[in-house]
C-alpha cells in the first residue's frame, strides 16, 4: 500500500436543500474575509458523487505527486479569493481537486435526513476521516444524540440573525480549518 499526503486548499462542502440558505451561507463565509473555497449541494445523492469525483481526481493527482522520502511532493495549486458556490470551480481559480476539509450538513434534506448520509459516508474508508458538523436549526436533544450516534463531529444550531451567521461561520472555519488537525493520508495505488 502506498500513503500520499493530499495537500489541499481549505475548503467545505455545504449539503443544504435549501438554495437561499447556500446563498446566506456564502454571503457570510466572504464577509468572514477567510480564504475557504465552498462547495454545494443540494441534496445527499449529489454530495455523494461529488465526493466520488473529488475522490477520483485526487488519487489521480497522488500517482502523480507522491510522497518523496524526506518531504512533501505538491502538486501546484491556485489559492480561491473569498467563497465559491460552484459544484465546480470557475476557470479563474483553477483545478481544485481534493476531498472537502470539512463537510457541514443540514439535518433535514427534503425526503432524507441528514444522519441516512452520515452513516453512509461514515460507512465509507475513503470518507470516514473527513469531519461532518451538522449544521441546523433543530434544537431538539433527540436529534443531537441521534446525529453524533451517526458519526457527526459537531453539531451547531443556525444562529438567527445574518450578523450571528457571520460570526459563527468564521468561528467554524477557524477551528476546523486552521485549529483542527485532521488525518491527510490517503490510501492509494497507482
Amino acid at each position: 500500500m502506498s500513503f500520499y499526503i493530499m495537500v489541499t486548499h481549505p475548503s467545505i462542502l455545504l449539503i443544504e436543500d435549501s438554495p437561499g440558505e447556500c446563498e446566506l451561507f456564502r454571503l457570510a463565509l466572504a464577509r468572514t474575509s477567510l480564504d475557504v473555497a465552498l462547495y454545494t449541494e443540494h441534496d445527499a445523492e449529489a454530495a455523494l458523487h461529488f465526493l466520488n469525483d473529488r475522490y477520483h481526481q485526487s488519487s489521480i493527482q497522488a500517482c502523480l505527486y507522491p510522497l518523496q522520502e524526506g518531504g512533501l511532493s505538491r502538486s501546484p495549486t491556485a489559492r480561491i479569493e473569498g467563497a465559491h458556490s460552484d459544484r465546480a470551480p470557475s476557470a479563474s481559480t483553477g483545478d481544485r481537486s481534493g476531498l472537502p476539509s470539512l463537510i457541514l450538513l443540514d439535518l433535514k434534506l427534503g425526503r432524507r435526513n441528514g444522519c441516512d448520509f452520515l452513516k453512509r459516508l461514515r460507512a465509507d474508508v475513503r470518507f470516514a476521516v473527513i469531519p461532518v458538523v451538522v449544521f441546523t436549526t433543530s434544537d431538539d436533544q433527540t436529534d443531537l444524540a441521534r446525529c453524533y450516534t451517526s458519526g457527526a463531529n459537531g453539531y451547531v444550531v443556525k444562529p438567527g440573525t445574518f450578523d450571528e451567521l457571520i460570526h459563527c461561520t468564521g468561528d467554524i472555519c477557524r477551528y476546523w480549518l486552521k485549529w483542527n488537525r485532521a488525518l491527510l493520508m490517503a490510501d492509494t495505488r497507482c
